[in-house]
């Protein structure tokens, strides 16, 4: 799946299917304003609610929780937004931009009082910036090795709890093969920078990943590849519990979906397969455990994940907040947690990344209404 620009949200409204393909003729995308957001739309299970935290914060997508309840906010624009919340209330204190003219920094991690920045090829990092939210120190690059390549590589990054910061960079292509050593992989690499190693191969474009809190073990999920059909190849959701295992791209998709283009050069039984699959083209972004009390406890240490929704497949799919279910460690189901971002048509917001807060919530980054969404449940 290849995510589009949340500016223009692109749904078919024509279609053509001689090769069993969609032809895009247009695309839906009416302007979204935080102040009518049709939040009664959004379906949740019995005793959930939902409310916007931040109503102002163009293009959020990444998040990260900063030690004083800070939260921070990369985008696919040039900018990363500070959320303060300094009462610990249910709604954001207000929206300061951190940092401008950057290169899609997409991604953000704190650390021992760090904000960590990933742009397209190099990795930034803050310092004290809880205390200078209004005036941050210059950024110190940490690394600036990784390619520069656009298609696929905006990043998602986080710290493990190996103390290592993981970094993934996406194939930079729909479908080729790309070397192993520099693409379609997640890293890690000191705080400081150095000692990058590559972790996991074979992984076209992850844009989310957490460990879970019992085994450490990671997470992540990864964007099945384009034009390959209406219904295929699915999305993953992948479990990675040493490194050094392969998932498969670009030669096999899901548990055993030979790629049309180099299948044949590989079977899918040399790789490891998906936890589980996730739907066809739904764009599965950000996860994580949720490792609240909030929530009851049927969804604890359960795996959320955030779907950007399909850009050209007819129906269109995603646009929602969907839940994997564990059972013995092992991923279970996959079932639909939030939906209502979609209707018919026309998509007013696009789910981006999950993140857990203190008191239980579960924040929700939208890139398209350009707001921070809070889903609790009961009276809290």
């Amino acid at each position: 799946m290849r995510e589009t620009p949340a500016a223009c949200t692109r749904i078919p409204v024509r279609a053509w299917f001689a090769a069993g393909y969609a032809l895009l003729a247009g695309c839906v995308c009416p302007p979204a304003f935080s102040r009518d957001l049709p939040l009664d739309t959004i379906k949740l299970p019995p005793g959930f609610k939902i409310s916007l935290y931040a109503d102002n914060v163009p293009g959020a997508r990444s998040m990260t929780l900063g030690a004083d309840g800070t939260l921070f906010v990369g985008t696919r624009g040039d900018k990363v937004y500070a959320l303060p919340n300094r009462k610990r209330s249910k709604r954001a204190d207000e929206t300061l931009t951190l940092a401008t003219s950057l290169n899609i920094p997409n991604g953000v991690a704190f650390r021992d009082g760090a904000l960590f920045v990933a742009e397209i090829n190099r990795i930034l990092r803050f310092d004290g910036i809880e205390a200078r939210l209004r005036n941050p120190p210059e950024p110190a690059v940490i690394n600036s090795s990784f390619p520069g390549d656009t298609h696929h590589g905006w990043k998602f990054i986080r710290f493990g709890p190996d103390g290592l910061l993981y970094v993934p960079v996406g194939a930079p292509c729909n479908i080729c093969e790309p070397d192993p050593a520099r693409y379609a992989a997640i890293f890690r690499m000191k705080p400081d920078g150095t000692a990058l190693e590559r972790y996991a191969g074979g992984v076209r474009n992850t844009v989310g990943f957490d460990w879970n809190p019992d085994t450490r073990e990671l997470w992540f999920t990864d964007n099945g590849r384009d034009w390959f059909g209406n219904d295929a190849p699915p999305d993953e959701l992948n479990h990675a519990p040493r490194s050094g295992l392969n998932f498969g791209y670009p030669y096999c998709h899901g548990r055993s979906l030979a790629d049309s283009e180099f299948g044949d050069k590989h079977a899918c039984g040399e790789f490891t397969p998906p936890a589980i699959e996730l739907g066809p083209h739904v764009a599965s972004l950000g996860m994580r455990f949720y490792t609240g009390a909030m929530f009851p406890e049927p969804y604890r240490k359960q795996i959320f994940i955030a779907e950007h929704g399909s850009w050209n497949r007819i129906p269109a799919i995603g646009y929602r907040i969907t839940l994997v279910r564990l059972r013995d460690g092992r991923a279970a189901s996959y079932e639909v947690f939030a939906e209502g971002w979609l209707q018919g048509l026309t998509a007013w917001g696009r789910p981006v990344d999950v993140q857990v807060m203190p008191d239980g919530a579960l924040l929700v980054s939208d890139d398209k209404a350009g707001v921070i969404y809070r889903i609790s449940y009961g009276d809290n």
